[in-house]
């Protein structure tokens, strides 16, 4: 996944996707724009390029490839590789309605700081699952990528 840090003048923020509700896994859940690696990608990096273009329609010509954070191993097993990216503004983007619903972006001081992370958990087939959950406005940041975002938090404050 790209996470993609917006670099405007006063605030950075990052731009994050609502997956489609049709989708059969994690539907109308916030996501960063990413996904699969393919054989065919060269890196995670490009896959990540390649999948944000797919979803959202950012073109690679506008983000910076900064570096790749940590492996994320999401409670499933699934293994995630984000790729932290800085994103010049004044971007349109095309969303692919078969993949996301929406996109918006959330000010970076506001996902950096720890008094928005809530520890959470939920029973699934019979065992409790912690996870954090970042709720901001209308829109809930939980799961895999609340804990990416508190994994880049601790990175670089902790």
């Amino acid at each position: 996944v790209l996470i993609p840090v917006v670099d405007h003048e006063c605030d950075a923020t990052v731009l994050l996707t609502k997956r489609a509700e049709k989708l059969r896994s994690h539907s109308g859940q916030v996501a960063f724009p990413g996904g699969t690696i393919d054989p065919t990608d060269p890196s995670p990096e490009a896959a990540a390029l390649r999948e944000t273009f797919e979803e959202i329609g950012l073109g690679r010509d506008r983000i910076e490839i900064i570096g790749r954070m940590p492996d994320y191993v999401a409670g499933s097993g699934y293994r995630i590789a984000p790729v932290l990216g800085i994103v010049r503004p004044g971007f349109q983007l095309t969303l692919n309605a078969d993949e996301v619903d929406a996109a918006f972006e959330v000010p970076l001081r506001f996902l950096m700081d720890p008094a928005n992370h809530k520890r959470d958990s939920r029973m699934w087939n019979d065992l409790e699952w912690f996870f954090y959950d970042m709720p901001y406005g209308e829109r809930r940041i939980w799961g895999v990528t609340a804990g990416i975002i508190r994994t880049l938090y601790e990175r670089l404050y902790a």
